[in-house]
């Protein structure tokens, strides 16, 4: 009777993949989820490195995770910094990007635009070339800038093309792309984008909207709209204006930043929790959240939703009053709502949600953090997907 019991117990797991697929499904994202589940048995092996069954995975937490951070001065050259704990910790080396080619020396010759979709974006001053690199996979695009963009360039961005139905962006690293380019030119901005399948820039964008940016922060997209603010505001008299291009009807606009924007000390373009562009800026009192809000008949509004004291949230000692160097924002997570920020010799991670922070290391510098957030999933030994399998785990 209990040889017979055992046998139809495991005819029964044998049969019932579809249950054992529903369990799988539900590992959190992350890089060491999916190898370790691979090592219980072949058949979980076989389940995990399914094609199908990874786009079912990537498609039921829709979020990728953020696994880490690209620096641009690291501390002389473009650098990955990991975030997540062993084992899910992804080796600096493994998305070294010179291992395919590119240069990342922080000085004059290559500078870091930003990260999105699983992929970065870099500007090489030498060759005057954008170099679109998926550090997963080692693939990259050089993309030759054309003169108009170069004169007064400021920022530019990398996102995903793809918009089947189902694609779940994160596991990118293949599909078609596009880049977006600002520059300024009399005073107004212009905009292009190119297209990775067509392989060419399409007509110059521009606005009637006077801009004073001379540099721009990494643009941040909100719903279906790029967002560049300035690199840095403050009592000289900077410039409040913000770039916003309109990705689906091709509209380039400048729109201005809530009272006092251009006496803060820091700031950064967010998402709200209503889903609209909002703005985190520091300031004497503390960390103000702001949501720009437009009526039906097109009037714009910023409204202040709260302010934060930040050294509570951080639980540090309180910073001193109008010191631009005590306490800086570096960087924001637009897939997950956090905030990295520059406090008391100390890079923290700050969810916007529910305000809860994490120390992430020590810091004597105030370097941008761009977000690398993606669906890692190493290859399996015997099976069908991916890069090579993670070493620390």
């Amino acid at each position: 009777m209990i040889r017979r019991s055992s046998r139809r117990r495991g005819t029964y797991l044998t049969d019932d993949d579809d249950l054992l697929r529903e369990i799988l499904l539900r590992l959190p994202p992350r890089p060491s989820s999916l190898p370790r589940a691979s090592a219980v048995c072949k058949r979980w092996r076989g389940l995990v490195t399914d094609p199908k069954f990874l786009r079912r995975f990537y498609a039921h937490h829709r979020k990728p995770p953020l696994i880490g951070v690209f620096n641009d001065r690291y501390p002389d050259r473009v650098a990955f910094r990991a975030i997540l704990g062993r084992p899910n910790r992804i080796p600096p080396q493994r998305f070294d990007l010179r291992r395919h080619g590119v240069e990342t020396d922080s000085g004059s010759r290559t500078r870091l635009l930003g990260c999105r979709h699983a992929r970065v974006l870099l500007m090489d001053h030498v060759h005057t070339e954008l170099v679109v690199c998926a550090p997963v996979t080692g693939e990259q695009r050089r993309v030759p800038v054309p003169p108009d963009l170069m004169r007064g360039f400021l920022n530019g961005a990398v996102l995903c093309a793809a918009g089947g139905l189902g694609h779940v962006h994160g596991d990118c690293h293949s599909s078609p792309f596009k880049v977006v380019s600002v520059s300024r030119k009399d005073n107004r901005p212009t905009a292009r984008v190119y297209s990775s399948e067509t392989a060419t820039w399409g007509n110059l964008i521009t606005t009637t909207d006077r801009c004073e940016l001379v540099a721009a922060n990494p643009g941040i997209l909100v719903g279906d709209a790029l967002y560049w603010s300035p690199r840095s505001v403050g009592p000289g008299g900077l410039t409040d204006d913000i770039i916003k291009f309109d990705l689906g009807r091709q509209i380039l606009a400048v729109i201005k930043g809530p009272p006092g924007f251009n006496e803060s000390c820091s700031h950064q373009i967010i998402h709200t929790e209503d889903g609209v562009v909002g703005l985190a800026i520091l300031s004497r009192s503390g960390l103000e959240i702001w949501q720009r809000k437009v009526s039906c008949h097109g009037a714009a509004t910023w409204l202040l939703q709260k302010t934060v004291e930040m050294h509570i949230i951080l639980g540090i000692a309180p910073q001193n009053e109008g010191s631009r160097g005590a306490m800086e924002l570096l960087g924001y997570d637009e897939d997950n709502g956090v905030l990295f920020l520059y406090a008391a010799a100390y890079v923290y991670m700050v969810e916007l949600m529910s305000m809860q922070s994490n120390e992430l290391h020590l810091s004597n510098s105030t370097n941008k953090c761009h977000p690398f957030t993606c669906f890692y999933a190493p290859a399996i030994p015997g099976g069908r997907n991916g890069p090579e399998m993670l070493q620390d785990t």
